[in-house]
């Protein structure tokens, strides 16, 4: 978060709500299709575990949490809240949502994350796995929309393994998932115990 910013100009969560809401009556918001100008920063943080805080404190109600979601934009490495006539910054620890469960579909694993999005593992909608290099703990995440992912939940990554497959990625044998006919590489074969 920036400091020392202009708090005067800077929007508050009940004003963002209020313009997410008239922007949402129609659908969805086309959030790619908005670029106003930026206000500064919001105190406004989502937590690695999905939580969304305003000022420091959680943010109890799920319909405010769904509707700020609608309106989250990243450029760069940077994270925003859109709507058609402001832009504010916020800080997101890790990955602005979280998969908190998934079931196999036909051929595809379907993920659902804490606000309520539903997207199938694919070619739209890759799996990834980072790696902690001092660790080695994953970090498995799935991409949701535009290029906002959702980090997929320990106890799901657990069943996820389970379905788990060998496979060919870049020449090279790997331990990994398949959904909708494509195979992504979560550990090479040879790193397994």
């Amino acid at each position: 978060m920036t400091k020392g910013r202009n708090t005067d100009t800077v929007p508050s969560a009940e004003s963002l709500a209020q313009a997410a809401r008239s922007a949402t009556k129609k659908g969805p918001p086309p959030v790619h299709l908005w670029n106003p100008p930026f206000c500064g920063d919001i105190d406004m943080r989502i937590a690695r575990d999905g939580t969304w805080f305003y000022l420091g404190t959680p943010i109890g109600r799920p319909g405010l949490v769904g509707l700020f979601a609608s309106i989250i934009k990243r450029e760069g490495d940077a994270y925003f809240l859109v709507t058609p006539v402001e832009k504010v910054g916020i800080t997101v620890d890790d990955a602005p949502f979280v998969a908190v469960d998934f079931e196999q579909v036909d051929d595809a694993l379907e993920f659902v994350t804490n606000v309520g999005d539903t997207v199938r593992a694919g070619p739209d909608h890759p799996i990834r796995v980072v790696r902690d290099p001092e660790t080695g703990e994953p970090s498995p995440y799935i991409h949701i929309r535009a290029n906002l992912e959702a980090l997929i939940d320990r106890k799901s990554f657990y069943r996820l393994v389970d379905l788990g497959e060998h496979g060919q990625h870049e020449g090279k044998d790997w331990f990994g998932l398949r959904s909708q006919g494509v195979f992504f590489p979560v550990i090479p074969s040879e790193e397994l115990p």
